[in-house]
């Protein structure tokens, strides 16, 4: 009954970022100038500064509740809304630095539960280009490592899913990437995050889940896998990235019959997106993003569809 999205940008944005929907292979400008997202293989070109907002939305009316796909009249269509600051720094050309924070809106159709809304959870990165060598006669090879780490920066409650703007959890990942890029300008790349989640404390001093009851308010939260592969064709200033990703919760519970989920419940789901990053004539620094991706198939998750458009603008430093 939680909403994919809102559960990307607590697990995955994070580590991300998150919203979260999910943004493969972003570019700020047109050739070596594109301005990265932690998943993509792509780095900022030293001294630039690629910053801006994106804002998604996504919407689902039906669920998983465990592997029984159902609807909830008591919720109707669930949305999300969600608006990300974001900001890459080329630190050197191999290293950048990267920041995101959102804001995040929910509301329901139907019922008697309100939505909130409020700031989530910012995330810092450490993007490292460890290899750049040619392949083959045809492009290039390129290999990067990114840690990161993720925190709430509000005292939001995680504890009223699926109306809840995250998780709650402090988090820290390691993420790995590896694309080839022709010399025409297409590009295969697939990167793959581990992420480890602290524990959540509770407004109340006992729960239940996973067929057990727990005399705390300490909740421990499995650790997130996730992987994604793209495709896609980049040439003078536009970009065109098709993407399959998944996220695997590596443990938990699933949500009870007719029960509300709850923050440590396994959250998997498979989604596929695609996305037009186009540089603005004349000068290009200034950059549209729209993108859209459908969630395949999931558990404890909705079945959503986001929407995502965003500004970027590429500063000289």
């Amino acid at each position: 009954m939680v909403s994919s999205h809102s559960s990307r940008r607590s697990y995955v944005t994070n580590v991300l970022a998150k919203r979260i929907l999910i943004l493969i292979a972003m570019t700020c400008a047109p050739a070596a100038l594109q301005a990265q997202m932690v998943e993509d293989g792509f780095m900022m070109g030293r001294g630039n500064f690629c910053t801006g907002f994106m804002l998604s939305s996504d919407r689902w009316d039906q669920y998983w509740e465990g592997t029984l796909k159902r609807s909830n009249g008591n919720i109707g269509t669930l949305s999300t809304a969600n608006l990300a600051w974001f900001g890459n720094y080329g630190v050197t050309k191999r290293l950048n630095a990267i920041a995101m924070l959102p804001y995040v809106w929910t509301s329901a159709s139907a019922g008697t539960q309100r939505g909130l809304h409020g700031l989530q959870d910012a995330t810092l990165a450490l993007k490292l280009d460890v290899l750049e060598t040619a392949f083959t006669n045809r492009g290039s090879l390129s290999a990067i490592v990114v840690a990161a780490v993720g925190a709430p920066v509000t005292h939001y409650s995680p504890d009223l899913l699926p109306f809840s703007i995250g998780l709650g959890s402090r988090n820290a990942s390691g993420r790995f990437t590896l694309k080839f890029q022709t010399h025409e300008g297409w590009f295969l790349h697939g990167t793959a995050a581990y992420t480890r989640r602290s524990n959540v404390t509770l407004d109340r001093p006992s729960y239940f889940t996973n067929g057990q009851l727990y005399l705390s308010d300490q909740v421990a939260m499995p650790d997130v896998l996730d992987y994604a592969f793209s495709v896609g064709y980049t040439r003078k200033g536009l970009q065109v990235p098709i993407s399959f990703s998944q996220q695997r919760t590596q443990g938990g519970g699933d949500i009870r019959r007719q029960d509300m989920p709850f923050l440590s419940d396994r959250m998997n789901q498979s989604r596929i997106g695609a996305q037009v990053l186009w540089a603005l004539p004349p000068a290009k620094d200034l950059s549209l993003l729209a993108s859209a991706a459908y969630t395949l198939d999931g558990r404890n998750v909705g079945q959503s569809t986001t929407f995502t458009v965003g500004l970027l603008y590429l500063f000289h430093l």
